[in-house]
């Protein structure tokens, strides 16, 4: 009885609710883990030729970093407003919002690891035959992945939480639980579904961070220094005798 008295009683912790509603949950959560995982996805994807574009100078970096700066100041009912007559009430209304919003943060990071990548390793490059295709693709890139890397946390993170403002048009994922919930002081399904959320955050940021870890082994305390003051191209390891190009998050 003390179980199912739990929801009559409107208690913060009801193991019953959880139970009871664990499709509706279930649903909820992937719908934002899908909404999360493609806007960061697509910020990603645009974050990279707009931090390139303002790597050409000042005259380029200016109106970038300004933009992306402005997109994020604009309050999240505001954007969505905005955007409302061109995707109406959709999930790509949602997920637009929120690749706007993760611009401010992957921008400056890609930008500032590729501005970290040592000018004598770029020169090495040129000297053996690389072009600006296979120099991007092949030696800044790989050494800007820490830099790259830890924007994708946060940028993530933050999209997680900035996803629950798309229950106001249905596509909140989690949030479609937590504002209704709010209004009708239901207090266990407040509780389950920010829980949730949070534990979304922290996995997504172990993940990230366990995929970091993976793919710039150089940058690890107590990495052996390279023998040779020459790194050798071919791999972004085989650059860690270069000075390190960002501080891992």
């Amino acid at each position: 009885m003390a179980a199912q008295n739990c929801l009559v009683a409107n208690d913060w912790i009801c193991w019953d609710y959880v139970t009871s509603r664990s499709q509706e949950l279930t649903d909820a959560t992937l719908e934002h883990i899908w909404i999360t995982g493609v806007s960061v996805l697509i910020g990603i994807a645009v974050s990279v030729p707009l931090a390139l574009l303002a790597r050409r100078g000042r005259h380029w970096a200016a109106p970038v970093l300004g933009l992306t700066t402005l997109l994020y100041t604009i309050p999240s009912l505001a954007m969505f407003s905005l955007l409302l007559p061109v995707f109406g009430l959709s999930a790509a209304l949602v997920v637009t919002g929120l690749v706007l919003y993760s611009l401010t943060i992957l921008v400056r990071n890609v930008l500032a690891g590729l501005e970290a990548v040592p000018e004598d390793v770029r020169e090495a490059a040129r000297g053996m035959g690389y072009g600006p295709g296979r120099l991007l693709w092949q030696v800044e890139l790989p050494l800007a992945l820490p830099a790259l890397l830890a924007g994708v946390r946060i940028a993530t993170v933050s999209t997680v939480a900035l996803t629950t403002v798309g229950s106001i048009v249905g596509k909140g994922g989690l949030g479609n639980l937590i504002a209704p919930a709010v209004n009708s002081s239901f207090k266990a399904q407040v509780l389950t579904a920010s829980v949730l959320c949070v534990l979304l955050a922290l996995v997504a940021d172990l993940l990230l961070l366990g995929v970091q870890r993976l793919l710039t082994p150089w940058t690890r305390a107590g990495a052996r220094p390279a023998a040779s003051p020459s790194p050798s191209l071919s791999s972004p390891a085989s650059s860690a005798s270069a000075p390190a190009p960002a501080k891992e998050a």
